[in-house]
């Protein structure tokens, strides 16, 4: 006698947040693929008709009622016999909206669950958008119990704001844990996946499902990279990153429980997996918002040559223009390596000299500056020329306008010219300007799967090596007015991804007098921050979802040892006190 099956389609899809019908019609040609493969249940994203994260969009009653109607529609469809689709979606129910999964089967609703555990931290913010929903039980598809934890449902332990879904399910009979999921990429993210999901699999004894949308949503960036564990911990199935799969994985059920041996894809990791996410990013951000295509500032540097090989890899050679702006400080060797540049990426490329607009802006304001010496007033007015004239281009082309300041110039107000802070998008705003080097060099040698720009060598390698020019003055080098990259990203990366005191990274062998100079330059450049266009993120904490710091704001870190608090002043109220108080 042969085993038992259950066969579940895995649609690692990539939604359109509002897109509604379209989301509809994706989910409906998956089922489609998983009833050809004779699948019982087919799984999508959290949240997935409505795409993730919506936001307040989520708020809207007419959107919360189109939602709904779609996946109404889906359910009555099916009916024809074909597999059940476990499906996220916002839900209200008893006037309060919940963040739900909806189990179609039969031509009908055949199930509900909503996410117990509502993430508030980083890029979520969802306990002022949804209600908390009950602790669940397994839902039955086929005669199979299946427990649906939604995302956050599984990444933390019990405590006195978690429910512990996992081991609620688990109590409740599932044999299997199906996870929906809106988790956006960061660096080194999937081993903190895999290592949350090990946790719950040895907890509860059961195999899991970890199903994750793909697509890039402003600023975020979701990389798939779906898997699915067997209860004795050995990986069943790994989905690729950065793409959409529609993959059927067959369970079997033995004395053990249910097992599958499924396909497993190898993933990008570290820098490589860095550079897929900035093509994703940019693809879908300029696709999704219906811009013909892109053009940026070329400037013979670094940055404007990755951000140029970015754009080549995710929309093509032809949807990119490229624009060389000289003035009368632009030197040759930038002219020959932006013109080499274009070359290779086969882009359509021009050369805008700004000598007449900037001495017209000078001309006109010779009078209110009469008396006053140059300084750096004049040099900015070559940026903000340079800014006004890629907006011209993309006004009069319809193209959008992809800025390049990468993350450490952004940190401490570096990022000005060739479109650095004015424009639509930018693809390297979470990356720090050491791994700018390195993702250039990386091109050269290797480009991500789908990737639509020309293999080998397309930066040249002059660009790579040649000391970098300063964005703020084109007649020095950063390393005049900053310290070395390397040393200056170490430093941020403590201030900003770790949030460190200046007393512990002083410690740490750092100058006191550059520490406490970055972290006064990383403060008062964050009323230019503001005014940056949006980017990929690929670090623990960007600037702007992540990390946001008021602009008007008069403490500063001395750098001095923290003081201790001083416990016995503290008189702390009894819970019931609290209680009481609070009513």
């Amino acid at each position: 006698m042969s085993e038992p099956e259950f066969i579940v389609t895995l649609a690692q899809l990539n939604p359109t947040v509002g897109d509604v019908a379209g989301n509809a019609a994706k989910a409906r040609a998956a089922r489609q693929t998983a009833k050809a493969a004779g699948a019982d249940l087919m799984v999508l994203s959290e949240l997935f008709i409505a795409g993730y994260p919506p936001e307040d969009l989520i708020l809207k009653p007419a959107f919360q009622a189109a939602c709904r109607a779609a996946v109404e529609e889906l359910a009555r469809e099916t009916a024809d016999g074909g597999p059940a689709v476990l499906i996220g979606t916002p839900w209200v129910e008893d006037g309060k909206l919940y963040n739900a999964c909806a189990l179609l089967d039969g031509g009908r609703v055949a199930a509900l669950r909503f996410k117990a555990n509502l993430p508030n931290y980083g890029v979520f913010d969802e306990k002022r958008l949804f209600a908390r929903g009950p602790a669940p039980g397994p839902v039955t598809v086929k005669g199979v119990r299946v427990g649906v934890p939604i995302c956050e449902d599984i990444w933390l332990e019990e405590s006195e704001d978690y429910e512990n879904v996992v081991e609620c399910l688990a109590e409740t009979g599932a044999e299997i844990l199906v996870v929906p999921n809106g988790s956006p990429y960061a660096r080194d993210k999937n081993d903190l996946r895999l290592s949350i999901a090990v946790a719950r699999v040895t907890e509860s004894g059961l195999p899991l499902v970890y199903l994750n949308e793909v697509g890039g949503q402003d600023e975020l960036v979701f990389d798939g990279a779906s898997f699915a564990l067997n209860a004795d911990l050995t990986v069943a199935a790994q989905l690729p990153a950065f793409e959409e799969s529609v993959t059927t994985l067959r369970w079997t059920r033995g004395e053990a429980g249910w097992r599958c041996n499924g396909p497993i894809t190898p993933l990008l990791e570290g820098d490589k997996a860095d550079y897929a996410a900035c093509v994703l990013g940019l693809r879908d951000y300029v696709r999704k918002n219906g811009f013909p295509g892109v053009l940026l500032g070329v400037s013979g540097g670094i940055d404007s040559a990755l951000c140029a090989a970015i754009a080549v890899d995710a929309l093509g050679a032809d949807k990119v223009h490229g624009v060389m702006l000289p003035f009368r400080y632009t030197a040759q060797v930038s002219l020959d390596d932006a013109a080499s540049l274009t070359r290779m990426l086969g882009i359509r490329y021009e050369v805008l000299p700004i000598a007449d607009a900037v001495n017209g802006f000078e001309k006109i304001l010779s009078e209110p500056f009469k008396g006053l010496p140059r300084d750096i007033t004049e040099e900015n007015l070559q940026a903000r020329t340079r800014g006004t004239l890629l907006m011209a281009l993309s006004n009069k082309t319809g193209a959008m306008v992809v800025t390049t300041g990468n993350k450490s110039e952004m940190s401490v107000g570096y990022a000005t010219l060739y479109g650095d802070m004015n424009g639509g998008f930018n693809p390297i705003k979470d990356i720090y300007k050491t791994e700018v080097f390195r993702l250039s060099a990386l091109r050269n040698s290797w480009k991500p799967e789908g990737a639509l720009g020309p293999t080998g060598e397309v930066i040249p390698p002059s660009i790579i090596t040649r000391p970098p020019t300063a964005e703020l003055r084109e007649n020095q080098t950063d390393q005049d007015s900053l310290p070395p990259y390397e040393v200056l990203d170490a430093i941020l990366e403590r201030l900003v991804e770790r949030e460190e005191p200046l007393a512990s990274i002083i410690a740490a062998g750092f100058d006191r007098e550059l520490v406490a100079r970055i972290d006064r330059l990383l403060s008062i450049a964050e009323y230019k921050r503001r005014q940056a266009a949006p980017g990929v993120k690929v670090t623990r904490k960007n600037f702007g979802r992540d990390r946001r710091y008021p602009i008007t704001n008069r403490f500063h870190d001395r750098g001095e040892t923290l003081p201790q608090p001083d416990e016995k002043l503290a008189t702390r109220g009894t819970r019931a006190s609290v209680e009481a108080f609070e009513g």
